[in-house]
Order: C-alpha cells, then structure tokens, then sequence
C-alpha cells in the first residue's frame, strides 16, 4: 500500500471549494477538495483520506485539468497539469477543523 501522504498532496483552498465544503445535505456531508497524485485513483485517495483525517468518505469526484499555456513576457511556458479529488464525507463528520483560514 502506498504511503497516504504521497497521495494526497494537498488541499485546494478556494472560494468555490470552501463554498462546497458549506453546502451539506440531510444524507451527505460537505465537500472537500484536494489536487493528488497523477497515478491515484479513487480507492487509494478514499484509503488515504480516511487514514489521515479519520473520516467516512461517501463518494469521490476525480478531475484531470490539463495544463495551460502561460507566457511571461518574450518567454514561454505552462502551467502544469493536476489532478483533483472531490471528496464528499460523511453527514456527521466535517473537515472544518483541519481548513479553517
């Protein structure tokens, strides 16, 4: 099994995200955002959720954002590609303690 914390690389902290993380329903908890490793899917991000934070995950969102041209100047580049999880906890379990700003 691989190490949790080479999973999860860390947690993306946003308006959005922070507004997903409020809006909890009567069978789910809110939900959490965080950019993981390229190779990672869903059962090993769930494992390493639930063994860092001590939490039941409910479901899990994977997205590939690809990466982006980016200029500065006369130079060129991109921005490097990521890969994020939306994790969806329990009802009665919250991350807010971990997060707050």
């Amino acid at each position: 099994m691989k190490n949790p914390y080479d999973v999860i690389i860390r947690p993306l902290l946003t308006e959005k995200t922070s507004a997903l993380s409020q809006s909890k329903t009567e069978n789910f908890g809110g939900k959490y955002v965080f950019e993981v490793k390229q190779g990672a899917n869903k059962v090993e991000i769930k494992k390493a959720i639930e063994e860092i934070f001590k939490v039941n995950v409910v479901s899990i969102n994977v997205i590939n954002v690809r990466k982006k041209a980016r200029r500065v100047g006369r130079y060129e580049g991109f921005r490097p590609a990521v890969r994020k999880a939306i994790v969806t906890v329990a009802s009665d379990q919250s991350l807010e303690q971990y997060f707050e700003v």
